[in-house]
């Protein structure tokens, strides 16, 4: 019986502590499970914070790219009420020189053919002088209007005067040529015709206009004046002038009745050939020997020789290697062909784009790639009467253009540029050396 009393004690006592146990477990449980709900509760609440500010920072995003964005539109709508600002005022200012200016080709001339007066007077002021080649070209170009009004051996006899009064003026020049540029003005943008690069010049002994349309050729368009020139569509009506070999470069050349230009040949020493534009003949060809066919200009390399004429006669502008930075000049006699000097301008070839010499002078344009506004940047005497340091620094009408070519007319005292197969006139303002 005893037994059995302790076995039953003994099973209530066990049952007893398994009681207990689970209990706790299952309150250990349900706190753990109730923790977890607070957290899940306290990631939730946030999550929904985050999502509403997250929110509201996107809509004040939103708000100030809007504002931006109607900034942006007023500024652009600003800026392009100001380029056409811009445009009307250089337009206004484009008339204004051509309205107070003489022109390329000179209304005092017209009235002198219309009317049929030849008289001369003699007149030393800065104007009449300014007349005499725009008279004489004038002149030679219309003899066929001018047979109303008087026989033709009478026109020859009043030519020979004009050209006599032409020469000795052109030589009084030359003695007196002490001038610098002092400004730049843009007479007109003429018309657009040709390839994006090429020449087009005036000879200074007459009224025609040669033009070189592209980078190579063996032609050349022949115009009797700047109106022919201007009033034909492209270069329909010139005459072409076919010659006996290639010109390389935009860096060809008209003076007194010759053409220069540069004959390039792979290994072969560059070539300067003499033309006469009467006879239809070469009458010279010249060796000019460089280390190497480099480009005289970085930002024009397909020009490896320019010439360039001015009051004292042939210049060459060239580059003596590739390793060398600056640009070199030489004086060629325009009869010859022979080399009478030689000088180191130290005018750097890098971003140059053109050149030409003035009274001995050489201006040395620079420009950016992509284009901006042309500058003349470096000036070299070669009398030492100016020095670079000392001279202006010019810019070009034009707000945005590269030249390709520019070509200097000592008698008309402007400047014939290509600028991407535009033709314009730039007018020269000048003033003594010494003034520098």
């Amino acid at each position: 019986m005893k037994p059995v009393l302790v076995l039953l004690v003994s099973t209530a006592w066990t049952l007893t502590g398994a009681q207990y146990y689970y209990q706790g477990l299952m309150d250990y449980l349900e706190n753990r499970l109730l923790a977890i709900e607070d957290r899940m509760q306290f990631w939730h609440e946030q999550s929904i914070r985050f999502h509403t500010e997250m929110r509201d920072f996107k809509k004040l995003t939103a708000e100030a790219m809007d504002g931006l964005k109607n900034e942006h539109s007023l500024l652009q709508k600003d800026i392009e009420r100001t380029v056409v600002q811009v445009d009307q005022v250089e337009r206004e200012m484009d008339y204004v020189e051509t309205r107070t200016s003489p022109r390329a080709c000179a209304s005092k001339a017209d009235k002198v053919v219309e009317q049929g007066a030849w008289g001369l007077e003699e007149n030393r002021g800065e104007e009449e002088e300014e007349d005499w080649e725009e008279l004489y070209s004038r002149v030679s170009g219309d003899r066929n209007r001018l047979r109303q009004f008087i026989v033709l051996k009478d026109v020859d006899a009043h030519l020979e005067k004009l050209e006599e009064a032409r020469r000795l003026w052109s030589q009084n020049q030359r003695l007196d040529c002490v001038e610098i540029i002092s400004s730049i003005r843009s007479v007109k943008i003429l018309k657009r015709v040709g390839s994006p690069k090429g020449v087009w010049t005036r000879d200074p002994r007459s009224s025609r206009v040669y033009v070189f349309n592209g980078t190579s050729g063996d032609s050349v368009s022949q115009f009797n004046s700047v109106r022919d020139f201007s009033g034909s569509v492209g270069l329909a009506g010139s005459r072409q002038i076919r010659l006996p070999s290639d010109w390389s470069g935009p860096g060809s050349a008209v003076y007194n009745g010759y053409l220069y230009y540069i004959q390039h040949e792979a290994d072969v020493d560059l070539q300067v050939v003499k033309y006469d534009l009467l006879s239809a003949s070469v009458t010279d060809i010249a060796m000019f020997p460089v280390e190497s066919h480099a480009a005289v200009y970085t930002l024009n390399p397909e020009i490896v020789v320019d010439l360039a004429a001015d009051d004292e006669g042939l210049w060459l502008l060239y580059a003596a290697g590739d390793s060398e930075p600056n640009i070199n000049l030489a004086k060629m006699d325009p009869a010859t062909l022979d080399i009478e000097e030689i000088w180191d301008t130290r005018c750097p070839r890098d971003n140059a784009e053109a050149a030409f010499v003035v009274c001995g002078t050489v201006y040395v344009v620079y420009n950016t790639s992509p284009a901006s506004r042309s500058r003349i940047q470096c000036v070299f005497d070669v009398n030492d009467m100016v020095i670079n340091a000392e001279a202006p620094l010019l810019y070009f009408p034009r707000r945005y253009g590269s030249h390709a070519s520019l070509k200097y007319n000592p008698e008309e005292k402007q400047l014939y540029g290509w600028d991407d197969g535009y033709q314009i006139i730039y007018r020269l303002t000048m003033k003594r050396k010494l003034l520098v």
